[in-house]
């Protein structure tokens, strides 16, 4: 099993992801919240064993989704992407520092942050606060 991880760009939150979600540019025809890439994962099967993506906010992994399916989006260009659909649920994990980068990246279940455990029902601290004690230990 391998996971995705992917920058939300223009979310300064989980809260702002999930409200991205579900608005109707965000979702497919079956209604689920689905990404869509330019490149479709070599890794296919591997993802699809259980795989999640985990995204970056505003320098921070905070949540992951589990990844459903990939399915292939033609837009009016005609050029073929990779849509992929999300479980509706963000999982919050325990928030850890990452650099900003393009695209997505393949994430190993060794080094992927684990789920912060008993916090779902908490309020979200702030990205940046999450960053700075991840960056000190503290989380």
């Amino acid at each position: 099993m391998i996971n995705l991880l992917k920058l939300s760009v223009g979310s300064d939150s989980m809260s702002d992801l999930a409200r991205w979600q579900a608005s109707a540019g965000a979702k497919g025809p079956d209604g689920a919240p689905r990404h869509v890439t330019r490149m479709w994962p070599r890794r296919e099967a591997e993802i699809l064993a259980g795989g999640s993506i985990y995204w970056v906010i505003r320098g921070a992994i905070l949540c992951r989704q589990r990844i459903v399916r990939l399915d292939e989006v033609r837009r009016a260009d005609g050029i073929p992407r990779c849509g992929i659909v999300l479980h509706p649920d963000l999982v919050p994990v325990v928030a850890t520092p990452k650099r900003p980068f393009q695209g997505w990246r393949y994430l190993t279940a060794e080094d992927a942050p684990a789920d912060a455990e008993g916090r779902q029902d908490e309020a979200p601290l702030p990205p940046a606060l999450s960053v700075a004690l991840a960056e000190i230990g503290v989380l």
